[in-house]
């Protein structure tokens, strides 16, 4: 037998508080993962394997964790990657927020206050904080996760503590959100659902980066973006958005941590916009 280390582990030896040295075992740095591949279908010929092929080349040099949805109702066109895996929201979160706020007053059966509305506009828009706490504290807990139940959202966790920011969403959700707002539905409304996205549509422009970037001109948008650094993970950027015109209708979102600078995780989901506008506009 022989005492010789084997190739895949050394061992090593540290001192305890005793003085005792007790052995460690380090395996070796395992070689990193490939990448999900990005799925996609299409009812028309072609299109699936040229997205597929095309945002993945998009983000075959970019750094962090992407996720990515894509549904087209006009070519039954679906693409995904790392549907199921959860991000700190950041202020996406706020279109759930108004979300939850219109199917509540749905089911009280009474219209927005003039504060709501000011509130609401604020916190699409301009994507005020302040407002937004300011409703997340007046539906609380309770009714933000009925909402979620009502809209099959399973995935979400709102943030405990006020803490909207931290909301855990995935693309899986998010795409859920967006196909209610542009579909209809028995959850929200067809008023409800032209008043988002009519917010959305008027988001300032210094915020009308991500998901809108290549957009054919005669397609509307209706977009909400959410950033948000911490120590972990770096930046987190995201985008979500709603086109509608050139024979499509689409909803896409791209959620993205890891990010050294807000801008890098900007052009990163640009990358992806830019081929999808372009690929679903030549199809």
């Amino acid at each position: 037998m022989t005492s010789r280390t084997p190739r895949r582990a050394r061992v090593l030896a540290v001192a305890v508080g005793t003085g005792v040295l007790v052995p460690l075992v380090a395996a070796a740095t395992p070689a990193a993962a490939a990448p999900p591949p990005v799925t996609c279908t299409s009812a028309r010929a072609g299109l699936a394997a040229k997205l597929t092929k095309d945002i993945t080349a998009a983000l075959a040099t970019r750094k962090g964790t992407v996720a990515v949805g894509l549904h087209d109702r006009s070519t039954n066109t679906t693409c995904t990657l790392r549907a199921g895996t959860a991000y700190d929201s950041a202020s996406v979160v706020k279109v759930a927020v108004l979300a939850a706020l219109l199917w509540d007053a749905k089911r009280t059966n009474r219209y927005l206050t003039d504060r709501e509305a000011g509130l609401a506009k604020a916190m699409i828009t301009k994507s005020d904080n302040t407002a937004t706490s300011t409703l997340w504290k007046q539906l609380g807990l309770t009714k933000i996760r009925n909402f979620l139940a009502a809209a099959g959202m399973t995935q979400t966790r709102p943030g405990a503590d006020g803490y909207w920011g931290l909301t855990q969403i995935t693309v899986t959700d998010e795409q859920k959100l967006l196909k209610l707002i542009t579909g209809r539905n028995t959850v929200l409304s067809d008023n409800s659902r032209a008043y988002i996205l009519k917010l959305m549509g008027q988001v300032v422009s210094s915020q009308r980066w991500g998901t809108p970037y290549g957009v054919p001109s005669g397609v509307t948008v209706a977009v909400k973006n959410g950033w948000l650094q911490r120590s972990s993970n770096g930046w987190r950027v995201h985008s979500i958005g709603a086109f509608k015109g050139g024979g499509h209708d689409y909803v896409m979102t791209v959620l993205t941590h890891g990010n050294s600078t807000m801008n890098y995780g900007i052009a990163t989901i640009q990358a992806v916009a830019k081929v999808i506008h372009r690929d679903l506009a030549a199809s």
